[in-house]
């Protein structure tokens, strides 16, 4: 299930006696425990009756007899279980291929104890190490597998930029703080869409400015780290005007202000791929490029389509084929064995410019 069925779940009903929050999504995670905790155990429960463990330290069957005893300090309890991948065994045996497993395996003694949950506990395995996509996918899978014998699974997915801009809008309305579009734009675009980060720099962002006055972009780079790659978006600029010297200026700034190059060059991909998506469409305006790329389905709002038209002003559709051929060798270069990421983007901006 998604976390918002999970919390329109506990809504109409007893929590689960046991689920598995699998997934590296942090800030609908925490909101869900949250609810999960305001659900389960009343303010002078939480105290005592909110248990928590981490299978790296932990073994599966000592949290298991705590899940069945009766505590003498909560009548109800919710015990949380971290890194609920360290229950896995390390090779794969029969006994856990096989449905459920035997009771003396991990899979076995956790199928045993759903039989007969104890009803004043609830009991939640959290995994949050690996992504549901590339190379972690098939980790995710075995998880699931694992824990299969619960059939309630909340899985958090990445949020894609158009849900963190919704989530940040709404959060920055919450703490009254005044943030233009455009701010708010550049906080999750340099957050890389990271909800969790976003919230607690809008949360620093109020005690540093308070509620009277407008967020400005200084404020921004003054407050937030990794904030200065907004230097990228005037790479772009000095790219597309061939100015060489002010663009090896720029890749200075980024690399004195601790860019991580590979990620500012993933950002100059996607910029030139929407760039010439909309050069080759025949768009000439944001508002063209906004209402195009929305029902593709991919994510745009009105800032972000004006970014891409000032690129897509700056070069032509050969300048950018050019310069998407010379990216994915950029992005080649970086992950062969070499001195060091800022010999292949200095070489990135020669060869364009």
């Amino acid at each position: 299930m998604t976390p918002e069925e999970f919390q329109r779940s506990l809504q109409k009903q007893r929590p689960a006696p046991v689920y598995l929050f699998i997934g590296p999504e942090a800030y609908q995670r925490e909101q869900c425990r949250k609810l999960l905790l305001e659900t389960a155990l009343t303010p002078e429960e939480r105290q005592d009756g909110f248990i928590r463990y981490d299978l790296d330290d932990c073994e599966l069957a000592a949290i298991l007899d705590d899940a069945r005893s009766f505590s003498l300090f909560a009548t109800r309890r919710v015990i949380w279980v971290g890194s609920a991948e360290g229950a896995l065994p390390r090779r794969i045996t029969k006994d856990e291929d096989d449905e459920g497993g035997s009771k003396d395996t991990a899979a076995g003694m956790l199928a045993d104890y759903l039989r007969n949950p104890n009803p004043d506990v609830v009991l939640v395995f959290d995994s949050s190490r690996y992504e549901f996509d590339g190379d972690d996918k098939a980790k995710v899978q075995r998880v699931q597998k694992f824990y299969s014998a619960i059939h309630s699974q909340v899985e958090f997915q990445r949020l894609n930029p158009y849900q963190a801009r919704k989530i940040a809008e709404d959060e920055a309305r919450r703490a009254k703080l005044k943030i233009g579009g455009p701010e708010l734009d550049m906080l999750v675009e340099v957050l890389g869409s990271d909800v969790s980060r976003i919230v607690s720099e809008l949360e620093k962002l109020a005690l540093y400015a308070g509620t009277d006055r407008p967020i400005t972009t200084d404020d921004l780079l003054s407050m937030v780290p990794n904030a200065r790659a907004t230097t990228i978006f005037a790479l772009v600029g000095a790219l597309g005007r061939s100015d060489r010297r002010t663009a090896l200026d720029l890749l200075d700034i980024l690399v004195k202000e601790g860019e991580y190059l590979p990620l500012a060059l993933t950002f100059l991909a996607t910029q030139f791929r929407l760039a010439l998506v909309a050069k080759e469409a025949g768009l000439t305006n944001a508002g063209q490029i906004q209402a195009h790329f929305s029902k593709q389905g991919v994510p745009m709002w009105r800032s972000r389509a004006e970014q891409v038209q000032q690129t897509v002003a700056a070069f032509s559709k050969d300048e950018l084929r050019q310069a998407l051929q010379l990216i994915f060798s950029a992005d080649r270069g970086m992950r062969d064995a070499r001195p060091d990421d800022r010999m292949v983007m200095e070489h990135f901006v020669l060869a364009l410019t």
